[in-house]
């Protein structure tokens, strides 16, 4: 069946998600939220989705690509009986499990593609988020329509783990597990067009993929600025840091943050909540530990997004510590509720956050004592906070909201679906 020719007409879209439980990180959200504004505009989205599985709008199909889920709680990491090897795609994800590389996103890819090869009269249009896998560049050659996003090439991820390895054997580790960012990089260069989420991931993905700038395209992700909104009826908590860690990396800073609120704490009350799940034996349970914070950190996962607005509203500062970011949700969520936002310079959160001293407080990335002493100025200036938290939300308001993020997508599928005749 044809695409359609009609601009107006709506569009059956195919969107890929390797992983998209939103817990495991933006990627999760951006998929329910993205599938759930386009379906607002009238169109037809179906999900393809591996394990953990999406949480998605009721509207939204979900089409549960399985496979043998090797990092599923309470046993990540386990090795998959002979009896679960039902295919060579099996096969394929446990040889290379087994062999220390992260396999899901080339294991989900030929998943997605085998599904969708005998379907093309049932889309318009394929979406891949970030699978970047082997199985992408079979649809292409199919002739579907293919649109790929990449928030940030994992490349960047790959050299700032490798740059904080501590010891040989966990260096070596962390370029096997990082192997299937080549496939990534292969896949990246060979699609006629990417999407991105902010101009310094594009500029990333071009001198990382050597993808043409020409092919890659800036669409901002969103935010839900009525759900997302300042709560005046709670009082702030005087001293509470809040920041969203929903995986235990290098590049999320964590560990930094960490270090400004013991180094904060020798001089005033300071306490730190976590939007994520505590991990037993982590880097951040060490680093707590190590540090004596037991009972100054609370870790809070599995709530409503409504609750997490209300931790916003208790906290006197958002932080985002992170080393690099392509985008940063849990930016733009923080400022949208009102809270005034400290951040690092690293990757897009500049261009996200705005102006230090205006629409946020900006310190450099890996310094912990750069940070404690820009949350101690904020801790210290009310009257600046409260500028900075009005201005930071009329920011977010007036530039992002996924219905925006869906309307410049769907400028991308009818650009991809015309290209490709």
């Amino acid at each position: 069946m044809p695409a359609p020719a009609d601009n107006h007409a709506p569009l059956r879209v195919a969107l890929l998600s390797y992983r998209g439980k939103p817990h495991v990180g933006g990627q999760g959200v951006y998929v329910s939220r993205l599938s759930a504004a386009l379906t607002d505009l009238g169109h037809r989205v179906v999900v393809l989705g591996g394990p953990p599985y999406p949480e998605l709008d009721e509207r939204v199909p979900l089409v549960r690509l399985g496979g043998l889920d090797i990092w599923a709680p309470p046993h990540p990491m386990r090795k998959p009986r002979a009896w679960e090897l039902k295919d060579w795609i099996d096969i394929a994800e446990h040889v290379s499990f087994v062999t220390g590389n992260f396999s899901e996103p080339m294991a989900f890819s030929l998943r997605a593609w085998r599904h969708l090869r005998t379907r093309r009269a049932h889309f318009d249009v394929v979406h891949d988020n970030q699978t970047l896998g082997w199985g992408i560049l079979a649809l292409q050659r199919q002739g579907w329509p293919l649109l790929e996003t990449i928030h940030h090439p994992i490349t960047v991820d790959r050299r700032l783990e490798l740059a904080h390895a501590h010891t040989l054997r966990e260096q070596i580790g962390k370029r096997r597990w990082y192997a299937f960012t080549k496939m990534q990089t292969q896949v990246a260069r060979r699609l006629p067009r990417v999407l991105t989420v902010s101009e310094s991931s594009k500029r990333d993905i071009a001198n990382d993929h050597g993808v043409p700038p020409e092919r890659i395209h800036v669409v901002p992700v969103g935010v839900d600025p009525e759900l997302f909104a300042p709560l005046p009826e709670i009082a702030r908590v005087p001293g509470r840091l809040i920041t969203t860690a929903s995986a235990d990396v290098t590049m999320k800073g964590l560990s930094f943050l960490l270090e400004a609120v013991a180094k904060l704490r020798t001089e005033r009350h300071i306490e730190l909540t976590i939007i994520g799940k505590a991990k037993t034996d982590s880097a951040a349970s060490r680093a707590i530990s190590e540090l004596g914070l037991a009972d100054a950190v609370t870790f809070v996962s599995g709530v409503s997004d409504r609750r997490i607005v209300e931790l916003y509203a208790e906290a006197e500062l958002a932080v985002v510590p992170s080393l690099y970011e392509g985008f940063s949700l849990p930016a733009i969520e923080a400022m949208s509720c009102g809270v005034p936002l400290v951040a690092t310079t690293g990757g897009a959160l500049p261009e996200v956050a705005g102006t230090h001293g205006e629409t946020c407080f900006l310190t450099e990335p890996g310094d912990a004592e750069a940070l404690a002493a820009v949350l101690q100025d904020a801790l210290d200036s009310p009257e600046a906070r409260d500028r900075v938290g009005r201005a930071g939300r009329e920011r977010v308001v007036s530039q992002w909201s996924w219905r925006h993020t869906a309307e410049r997508t769907v400028e991308q599928y009818r650009a991809v679906i015309e290209a490709s005749g």
